[in-house]
């Protein structure tokens, strides 16, 4: 940006003698200095998710004095979040995130307050939620909430941080249509189903939550304090291989149905699951009456009945646990159909994943090649070591 944005939030209260104290790295930076300060802890920021990007962004925001923090939560802490989301500890296992989070918080900064918003963040409550507070940190990992939170703000009129993670990957932004683009000018429709894996299917890099993350709050920062020039039509890039950082410009779409001058999406959208599709058209055609339990598969292995199992899963996910029996051919051989002249022609196809998602998208494959009784697991491995073989790992 070439010009400045005004300071979204009015100085608070003086500082106390203790706060001086807690703050005195700030304050000694001309740029932030005091008035930065007393905006810090006046303002209002909620924070969705606090998972892999959420974690180091609410413990940073506390540490740098946000006055109030907003946590919107509704999952708990599973043992293979400790791998990324520090905000978690062991002790946390089985707890609510959110509460875990308030907690950690507390720690960090008292002069903090915390409101935890136990929910699932979705239409009927999103607007109300966002028009309690000055910004949006979106922590999510999927693409039906992301869109979600963008038309929110839009239509409030509310900045938002936005950040992504991939492997060794991620990204970040600032949109606010009233200065620049929105989501929807980068991202105009959503990805085909299936098409981006999330961090469950793909994996992430821990420390790479805290290198998107720490970006999200120093824009925050910026954007609370009006210091510098915030991310706002640029999109950051971060390659932790190569640790290169690379700016990419974005200009707000005349086309945009939200933000462009010719908007024609005035409200939300009644179906956010709907318009990005967890599985596809084709898939969620195939699935139907071919689709079985971990139930019905063990049944069928203990009748020692004649067909193949496919883990359509990557390799490596293949190497942390595997139904027995099955044959790993990744999904990819599937969809540009190399697989096919492989496959037997003289017994049942069952195919898996790790939660269906993949497996049935492989489903409507086959069934479009003709393999007419070929079926999926619903619920894929993770299904079958929680409902069979509890002694197997998840992840």
């Amino acid at each position: 940006m070439s010009l400045p944005i005004k300071p979204l939030v009015a100085p608070g209260p003086t500082l106390t003698v203790d706060q001086v104290r807690r703050y005195s790295r700030h304050l000694i930076i001309p740029d932030v200095a005091m008035e930065g300060q007393r905006r810090l802890m006046a303002a209002k920021v909620l924070c969705v998710g606090a998972g892999g990007l959420g974690s180091p962004a609410l413990m940073y925001l506390a540490a740098a004095g946000v006055g109030t923090l907003g946590i919107v939560e509704f999952d708990v802490v599973d043992e293979s979040n400790l791998q990324r989301q520090i905000i978690h500890g062991q002790s946390d296992i089985g707890k609510s995130k959110a509460q875990s989070a308030a907690e950690s918080i507390a720690e960090i900064n008292p002069y903090t307050k915390v409101i935890v918003h136990e929910t699932r963040l979705d239409n009927s409550n999103v607007m109300e939620l966002f028009s309690q507070y000055d910004l949006i940190i979106d922590g999510t990992d999927n693409f039906a909430t992301r869109y979600m939170v963008n038309d929110a703000a839009v239509l409030l009129g509310k900045p938002y941080v936005w950040g992504s993670i991939y492997r060794f990957d991620g990204q970040a932004s600032v949109f606010w249509a009233e200065h620049g683009p929105c989501y929807r000018c980068l991202y105009p429709e959503p990805p085909p189903p299936g098409m981006v894996p999330s961090c469950a299917e793909g994996g992430v890099l821990g420390v790479l939550c805290a290198s998107i993350g720490s970006i999200q709050v120093t824009e925050a920062i910026k954007l609370i304090t009006g210091i510098g020039d915030p991310l706002i039509g640029e999109l950051m890039i971060y390659d932790a291989l190569e640790m290169s950082y690379r700016k990419v410009k974005i200009r707000k779409d005349p086309q945009c149905v939200l933000c462009g001058p010719n908007a024609t999406q005035r409200e939300l959208l009644e179906d956010y699951e709907g318009f990005c599709g967890a599985i596809s058209t084709d898939a969620s055609q195939a699935i139907v009456g071919s689709t079985i339990s971990v139930e019905q598969l063990k049944s069928k292995m203990d009748q020692k009945d004649n067909f193949l199992l496919i883990d359509v899963r990557e390799p490596a996910e293949f190497e942390i646990v595997r139904i027995p029996g099955s044959v790993l051919i990744p999904k990819q051989e599937f969809l540009d159909g190399s697989v096919l002249a492989k496959l037997p022609q003289d017994k049942p196809i069952i195919l898996h994943c790790k939660s269906g998602v993949r497996s049935a998208e492989c489903l409507a494959v086959l069934k479009s090649a003709g393999f007419s009784d070929a079926t999926h697991v619903s619920g894929g491995v993770i299904a079958w070591a929680k409902q069979i073989d509890t002694a197997l790992p998840t992840y």
